[in-house]
């Protein structure tokens, strides 16, 4: 079956990347209609997103792209958790949109508007494409109530305590995703939340709260329950459902939406449709720093802007996430991100000097794009896509031919690989010889204060720099400098 869509090329069901479901890598094969259609989980809006959050984001990003790179036509869904997200996965603990606000003294609205404009500027930044459709949660509560509803008529759901749970007991087989025990795959419960003594088993669910639960909270509906909000699992099967129907083609998320989060949905999905929901389940591992998996909960947490602040281009973040494949855990640290920071200049210096002028080698251009390709469709191996980009850089076909190349790949990387502004080297910098004085002097400084291993002193004389418009990189080669 061979299928035409926005790229052009025909591929024959060549895309393949692990499955969650099935366990293995297996082709993505798209419905008689030849589309993929793709939903995302989207941020919950209340704090800005941390560098882990966004690492999923770039590879959700970069499938997509890759997807449509190799012909398939895709339609791409994400919500925004605007209500309805708890502290735990459990259905336990606090409203995280509801913390956000009492953190800042700001209503609800405002504080899910901020952040969901700051989520996206940070998309902008690191050239993350936004989705053919975004839909807040809170335009979607009569869809919330309906399927509520349906699923109360069919059995699958049950009233206690003012609250309507989804009854797990009914399915056959609720962990989809594994087989390991019950006990194993609570990852998402926290042991310092009290029970909810209204669910009839451990593993059942919140489809709607009542006034009964959280009596502060901000955002409430009319239901036929009572006043209340939705559960935050029904938001996503909703929100899918209104906008590709009733079956999907891939579901995307980070690890820990494994269980409960997607098990959760499609328990719920696949009760109120009757029939098989999601094919194909793609989820994007943790980013790690030394002390574990980055979390907002821990209260310290990097954000873009944060690395933006001490001198970093966030497609160097981008980058750092490509050069590893998406299942496997990233540490991070800004030792590998200075690496990454002068492989990248140094990348985009080698194309800027490339002189692009007469033909381009079809035969080599084809060549070479097939093995691009074939990275991409092979489990999305951005590692080796990259890799190539260097090879070619390497070869001795045309610089015209390396840089329609180059251009071409970029679709998928969107690394702005030719259009990057290249920084000159500090010499060359507009400053005057009192203040290249003084950036030097205090550069050694800092050395020697990190020899000493008072890393304190050091950052101080980063900052201090900084506010001098002067930022700096440690890379194997030395420090650097630039303006900001």
């Amino acid at each position: 079956m061979k299928i035409t869509g926005n790229g052009d090329t025909k591929v024959e069901n060549r895309f393949r990347f692990y499955n969650t479901l099935t366990r293995q890598v297996g082709p993505v094969v798209p419905r008689e209609d030849g589309k993929i259609r793709m939903y995302t989980c989207g941020p919950t809006v209340y704090h800005y997103a941390h560098i882990g959050n966004l690492r999923s984001y770039i590879m959700e990003d970069v499938l997509e792209k890759a997807l449509r790179y190799a012909g398939y036509d895709v339609k791409r869904v994400m919500n925004i958790t605007d209500v309805g997200h708890l502290s735990s996965d459990a259905d336990t603990g606090e409203d995280k949109m509801l913390k956000g606000a009492k953190r800042e003294n700001r209503t609800v609205m405002e504080i899910a508007q901020f952040y969901t404009d700051a989520f996206f500027a940070d998309c902008a930044k690191l050239n993350i494409k936004t989705p053919d459709i975004v839909e807040p949660a809170t335009n979607c509560i009569p869809e919330f109530i309906h399927m509520v509803e349906v699923l109360l008529e069919k059995g699958y759901a049950y009233t206690a305590g003012g609250n309507v749970y989804f009854d797990t007991s009914k399915l056959d087989d609720y962990f989809v995703f594994s087989s390991q025990s019950e006990k194993e795959l609570l990852v998402g419960v926290r042991e310092d939340v009290e029970e909810d003594a209204n669910k009839r088993n451990r593993n059942d669910f919140v489809l709607w709260f009542t006034k009964s639960k959280f009596e502060d909270q901000a955002l409430k509906w009319e239901s036929p329950w009572g006043t209340g909000y939705p559960g935050w699992h029904i938001e996503c099967s909703c929100i899918s459902m209104k906008h590709l129907g009733e079956y999907m083609d891939i579901h995307c998320g980070g690890v820990d939406n494994i269980f409960p989060h997607h098990t959760n949905e499609i328990a719920q999905s696949e009760s109120y449709l009757g029939h098989k929901w999601c094919s194909y389940w793609f989820h994007v591992n943790h980013l790690q720093d030394k002390s574990g998996k980055m979390s907002k909960s821990k209260g310290d947490f990097l954000t873009l802007s944060l690395l933006e602040e001490k001198g970093y281009d966030p497609l160097v973040y981008r980058m750092f996430c490509l050069q590893s494949h998406y299942r496997k855990p990233l540490e991070f640290s800004y030792g590998v991100l200075d690496n990454m920071s002068a492989a990248y200049t140094k990348l985009v210096r080698r194309i800027a000097d490339l002189k692009p002028e007469g033909g381009i080698d079809k035969a080599r251009f084809a060549e070479y794009r097939e093995a691009f390709q074939a990275a991409l469709c092979d489990d999305l191996n951005t590692s080796m896509a990259i890799t190539i980009i260097y090879d070619l850089l390497k070869d001795e076909m045309s610089d015209a031919t390396k840089y329609a190349l180059i251009e071409d790949f970029d679709r998928v990387l969107s690394l702005n690989l030719t259009t990057a502004a290249v920084r000159e080297p500090e010499k060359d910098q507009d400053v005057d010889e009192d203040m290249r004085s003084y950036i030097l002097a205090k550069i050694e400084e800092r050395k020697a204060a990190k020899k000493a291993k008072d890393f304190a002193a050091a950052d101080a004389i980063r900052e201090e720099l900084l506010a001098k418009g002067i930022v700096l990189k440690d890379t194997r080669e030395g420090v650097v400098w630039h303006r900001a």
